[in-house]
């Protein structure tokens, strides 16, 4: 997905990109040869080389000429183009691996048709048309797997260049970086005093990776400044889609939306914000058990608070058009971010933290919206014993994570699954407690009466059956055995 830009902005991009002496490993020029296959391994080859080069975008320009680089015109009209029955756009990001941003813009220059398609760099991975990765050796298009040394460069280059160092938007005056980004806030979060001058709100933005020095006295702002302190995300052209959205449904299916709002300020200034509104969202319910009998949110605060960071933290911000979801029903919450973890889903409350984006996540951890260690599952989990709620159940779609947490439910009311889920969960959360797991614990975790312990005993029985937890030592009675994770 993109924005478009001012005329203004393409008339500039199209004039520097004439002055270049020659064709380039990121820029080429065509007259009117549009063939939607040609246009696909452009696509390809300009965006590794992009990478390759360190560009942030590269450009296919129909309407000037190769050698002179005069505007002569073009007979290409993007919108209007189809391959087969399916619009040129949408065939081409149908057939790329992995989808990148590109965009075609159409304009007049010097009263002349021209086109510009603006490319993304590739990132993480090489780009691929129909299967074949494409790079450009001089003005040549090539396919990749014939210059093994270019292939070896290039995956270097993905290896050292996370997310946060990526350029949102490049060479802005220091009045523009200060104009799209709540410099303000940053330094509100952080308890430091706000510099009297520009030029100090600069550095220290610079320091902490926010913006990087661009040409001749500009600023490049990064994704990690952008993501954090945008005032508006959508200024940001491969940010438009990474807004929190939260929609809330009435009763248990998506059948009716009551109402839908997407957030637009970057996730440090905007967070709590985004709490409060969702908790405000949440009916209360009537919760008896280790918590004294009072209405509270369906869902624990805390809980929702380390979910929703979660999502926004370890989120693959390179899967384009999609970012992190909440869905508020009836009768549970999905919390659902872009991307597969990196740990296995039944280890997320052990396992020591993993976070495609590390400076996003320490930056986070220094303003106090997660904790310095862990994810925060241990406290979902707690939090939804102690307010005896079904576990949460945390499953991966082809492309995404999800998190579901359950609205109150009698024990009665539960299934096996839900019953051997929570089992689990609670042998887990005892193991990282330094604890083990007994017939007493999983009783008082469902609210069971000791006379009705043999209940117990039977989830337990179906939780080591599903080869989940296994006992401490067999030779003790059923009564006094001590039980763990199967992996620990």
């Amino acid at each position: 997905m993109s924005i478009d830009r001012p005329e203004n902005d393409l008339l500039g991009i199209l004039a520097e990109l004439r002055k270049l002496p020659r064709e380039t490993e990121w820029a080429e020029f065509k007259h009117n040869n549009a063939q939607p296959d040609e246009i696909g391994e452009y696509l390809s080859a300009l965006a590794n080389s992009a990478a390759l080069t360190g560009k942030v975008h590269a450009w296919l320009v129909w309407g000037v000429d190769n050698d002179t680089h005069e505007v002569i015109g073009t007979t290409f009209i993007p919108a209007t183009t189809k391959e087969g029955n399916e619009e040129l756009e949408s065939w081409l990001l149908r057939l790329l691996s992995p989808k990148i941003n590109f965009h075609f813009y159409r304009f007049q220059a010097e009263d002349k048709p021209v086109v510009l398609l603006e490319i993304s760099a590739a990132f993480r991975h090489p780009v691929q048309f129909k299967g074949a990765e494409y790079i450009r050796v001089g003005s040549y298009k090539k396919k990749l797997k014939d210059f093994p040394e270019k292939e070896r460069e290039l995956w270097r280059v993905f290896d050292r260049t996370p997310f946060e160092k990526e350029v949102a938007a490049e060479n802005m005056v220091p009045d523009e970086v200060l104009r799209l980004l709540e410099y303000s806030a940053y330094f509100d979060l952080l308890s430091r005093p706000l510099p009297e001058g520009r030029d100090g709100i600069l550095s220290a933005l610079s320091a902490d990776g926010m913006i990087a020095p661009g040409k001749g006295g500009t600023w490049n702002v990064t994704n990690l400044g952008a993501v954090l302190f945008a005032k508006r995300l959508a200024d940001f052209r491969t940010l438009t889609r990474k807004a929190v959205r939260v929609v809330l449904y009435r009763g248990e299916s998506r059948v009716e939306t009551v109402r839908e709002q997407e957030g637009s300020r970057g996730y440090a200034t905007g967070f709590e914000g985004l709490i409060s509104f969702v908790t405000n969202l949440l009916p209360s319910n009537e919760v008896i058990g280790q918590a004294l009998r009072r209405q509270v949110p369906m869902f624990p605060e805390l809980a929702v608070r380390e979910l929703v960071a979660n999502a926004i933290i370890h989120q693959d911000f390179h899967i384009t058009g999609t970012g992190p979801l909440i869905e508020i029903f009836a009768n549970r919450m999905e919390i659902t971010s872009p991307g597969l973890p990196l740990v296995q889903i039944d280890r997320f409350l052990d396992s020591p933290p993993r976070s495609r984006n590390e400076a996003l996540a320490s930056f986070m951890r220094r303003i106090g919206v997660c904790e310095e260690r862990g994810s925060g599952v241990d406290k979902v989990v707690f939090e939804t014993e102690f307010f005896q709620l079904p576990a949460p159940l945390f499953e991966t779609t082809d492309e995404h994570t999800r998190v579901v947490l359950f609205a109150h439910r009698e024990y009665k009311a539960m299934d096996k699954a839900d019953r051997v889920r929570a089992c689990y969960l609670h042998a887990c959360l005892r193991y990282v407690q330094r604890d083990y797991m007994t017939n007493t614990s999983l009783r008082k975790r469902f609210g069971i009466d000791e006379k009705n312990s043999s209940m117990v005993s039977r989830i337990i029985k179906d939780t080591v059956e599903a080869g989940l937890i296994r006992c401490h030592d067999e030779t003790v009675g059923s009564r006094a055995r001590k039980y763990l994770p199967r992996w620990a």
